[in-house]
């Protein structure tokens, strides 16, 4: 039977200098769980400054909008942010269709119902890549009518600044002009507020990290010793990335018989789990108009230091 695409992207992610997985794999039902508790801790802004820039801003978006509509979340989560902007556009419309792609189940499901009570709205889920959530979107449409895609959480601040040009270029390419693009993106702050972000003190965060590393030993038969890492986090200044690793405490040989490998881990050796890319607002500007985007409306939170800014596909 031929190797899941988990297995072998954990077999050759851990092949590589430093060691690295990928992000993706760190969302399965629980860590989708203990994600939804980070973005409530108090040293996570992200969540809180994004809900409330589009509380306050949620009309003002919706106006820039055309009548029909299609929205499009990559990454819905909860579905908190969806349903708010959902309510204020359909209160100007008899309809809207709106559709979720994640790879996560369980935000899917968690979305679907929420956006479930409001009267007007329809509901289609994709369990896909964003890359192949969109493409299914592109084929759906039909007739006249606009598409707005929401890429919110910062979560463009997960791919590396080549990753980032490139996706929000595919973005750009599944899109008709005129359709547009609402961005969440966390700004560069003070070094110890981001690392208290993703270092919080209940340990939290170092739960989701250290998950992935489960999922490993449940899903492709691993026998990590999760006692044996240490989440850390670690602000990059030159590249203006936080970096979160699990660190080595002791020497140890992982195996893992699912991804036909195994691997020796010498005390301070890491695994790199995720970046977290922060941006100034000029800068992520011109990174999005550079893909084929024009910037309508920039809302920022300067205490959270948050950027939530419109553009439209030229």
């Amino acid at each position: 039977m031929p190797r899941s695409e988990f297995a072998s992207d954990v077999a050759r992610d851990l092949a590589l200098s430093p060691r690295q997985l990928q992000s993706k794999y760190l969302y399965d039902r629980l860590g989708s769980r203990l994600f939804e508790a980070i973005c409530r801790l108090p040293w996570y802004t992200i969540t809180r400054a994004e809900l409330g820039l589009l509380s306050r801003h949620a009309g003002e978006i919706a106006a820039e909008l055309p009548d029909p509509l299609t929205l499009t979340e990559l990454g819905p989560g909860d579905g908190e942010k969806i349903a708010l902007l959902a309510a204020a556009l359909v209160r100007d419309r008899s309809a809207l269709a709106t559709h979720l792609i994640d790879i996560s189940q369980s935000a899917l499901d968690q979305t679907e119902r929420r956006l479930g009570r409001y009267e007007g709205v329809s509901v289609v889920g994709h369990r896909a890549s964003y890359e192949e959530g969109l493409r299914r979107v592109a084929l759906s449409r039909n007739g006249a009518g606009g598409l707005l895609v929401l890429f919110l959480g910062s979560n463009l601040g997960n791919f590396d600044r080549e990753a980032a040009r490139d996706f929000l270029g595919a973005i750009r390419g599944t899109l008709r002009r005129g359709d547009a693009l609402l961005l969440g993106a966390d700004l560069v702050k003070p070094e110890a507020d981001l690392v208290l972000a993703y270092d919080d003190p209940l340990g939290v965060t170092a739960a989701f990290n250290k998950n992935v590393l489960l999922r490993i030993n449940r899903e492709l038969g691993g026998n990590f010793d999760l006692d044996a890492f240490a989440h850390r986090a670690v602000f990059d200044p030159l590249e203006s990335r936080i970096e979160m690793r699990l660190v080595c405490r002791r020497p140890q040989t992982v195996s893992i018989p699912a991804a036909e490998a195994s691997f020796a881990f010498a005390e301070g050796d890491f695994i790199w789990t995720e970046s977290s890319y922060k941006y100034s607002a000029p800068a992520l500007q011109e990174l999005v108009e550079n893909a084929g985007f024009s910037c309508r409306r920039q809302w920022l939170d300067p205490e959270a230091r948050f950027a939530l800014t419109l553009f439209f596909a030229k």
